[in-house]
């Protein structure tokens, strides 16, 4: 009998504690939460597309014409016409030399050329008359010949005196000092008062033309012959000399209002520096660029074809320092990839290798992924998206800059 009641209690308990079970295992099915979703990126798909080669080089302003103010003959200044700092166009007096000296020298001269004409007269009537007498066989052959030669050298003497006088006028004009070209000229370097020489070595002042002006900058032979083999390849097709466009930045940054041209490039390379020469020309109506002044010059060398350019926010780094993206494969998993990144062209890398067309590479959520992790793409949208030909300096993949 106690058997018996033993073996009911140990049933019933083991019958409680199955239910106690099935209870808990149900509670837990319940509270259980579902598996989350996956997380949601912004990608942009790569398109090949055509995107010029602006190289920012650095650069120095020259006018286009500079002429140093020089006197042609000697005396005292009597007076500085010009304003300093201004205007000037070709054929404005500048300065004024004492005119009397040379007023003497023109009248002089002008008396030598009435003395000598007047002989050439009295020779020219000799000579009639010794003609008309040997018709008549009046007088000899060496009397006419005396008159013949008397009339050329009084005809000589005539040229000589009239020679004479235009030197006199010349210098008396030069008693005025006029500009050679247009332009805006400097300072002073003499006052009213002071003894100029036609040999001095030193200037009156100095006139610069600064519209247009030039723009000289340097480029280094071996970006040069990059670009040159890849024109040969067909990666990058060339623009017309006439047609580079060449553009400004000034020294705080801002970009020069007028768009200039490509005028030529040096044929020989500096021995010191390793630096080619090229020089562009832009317009200065405003006066805002003058000579010496520093610039960076940005010019369009080529076109590069079939280009893939991605945000600058997409690329990351590995303790390497190599640079990755993430591509989401055709079953929306993310996959690390290698590239290998070429120049900055706005605000996105130009990748040479590593990415091919169509590929979809995350910009933003790539923080809460992981290699062969699903997501949810949707396609990326800038706040303020750049034009490709806005154009920063070209930097290498580490980040540097490769202006010179």
């Amino acid at each position: 009998m106690h058997v018996f009641v033993f073996s009911l209690k140990i049933a019933a308990t083991a019958a409680l504690l199955s239910l106690v079970a099935a209870c808990s295992e149900a509670e837990s099915s319940a509270e259980a939460p579902a598996a989350p979703p996956p997380p949601a990126v912004s990608m942009v798909e790569v398109v090949p597309e055509a995107i010029p080669i602006l190289n920012e080089l650095p650069g120095r302003i020259a006018p286009t014409r500079i002429a140093e103010v020089r006197p042609r003959v000697s005396g005292i200044v009597l007076e500085r016409v010009f304003e300093q700092g201004s205007l000037v166009e070709e054929g404005d007096v500048l300065y004024r030399i004492d005119p009397q000296p040379f007023r003497v020298q023109v009248a002089s001269a002008e008396a030598t050329l009435q003395r000598a004409q007047s002989v050439q007269l009295r020779a020219r009537q000799e000579a009639d008359r010794q003609t008309r007498l040997r018709e008549r066989n009046v007088s000899s052959g060496q009397q006419m010949d005396n008159a013949v030669a008397a009339l050329a050298q009084a005809d000589a003497e005539v040229a000589i005196a009239d020679a004479g006088l235009a030197a006199a006028q010349l210098n008396l004009d030069y008693a005025n000092i006029k500009a050679p070209i247009s332009g805006r000229i400097g300072r002073a370097m003499i006052t009213e008062g002071a003894l100029v020489s036609a040999n001095s070595a030193e200037s009156l002042a100095t006139i610069q033309q600064l519209d247009p002006v030039y723009a000289d900058f340097t480029q280094s032979a071996n970006e040069l012959l990059r670009l040159r083999r890849a024109l040969e390849n067909g990666a990058v097709t060339n623009a017309a000399p006439g047609e580079a466009r060449v553009l400004l930045r000034m020294d705080d940054g801002s970009e020069y209002a007028h768009a200039g041209r490509l005028l030529f490039l040096e044929a020989a390379v500096d021995a010191t520096t390793g630096q080619v020469t090229l020089r562009g020309e832009f317009p200065n109506p405003e006066g805002d660029l003058l000579p010496g002044m520093y610039v960076r010059v940005l010019i369009e060398q080529g076109v590069q074809e079939n280009a893939i350019a991605i945000p600058q926010q997409a690329i990351q780094r590995d303790s390497g320092g190599r640079s990755q993206v993430y591509v989401i494969t055709d079953e929306n998993l993310a996959e690390l990839r290698t590239v290998r990144l070429g120049r900055v062209v706005g605000e996105r890398w130009v990748v040479e290798e590593g990415l091919k067309a169509g590929d979809k590479v995350v910009v933003e959520g790539f923080q809460k992924i992981r290699p062969g992790a699903p997501v949810t793409a949707q396609p990326w949208t800038p706040d303020s998206p750049r034009s490709a030909t806005d154009g920063d300096a070209p930097v290498n993949a580490n980040g540097e800059s490769t202006a010179g």
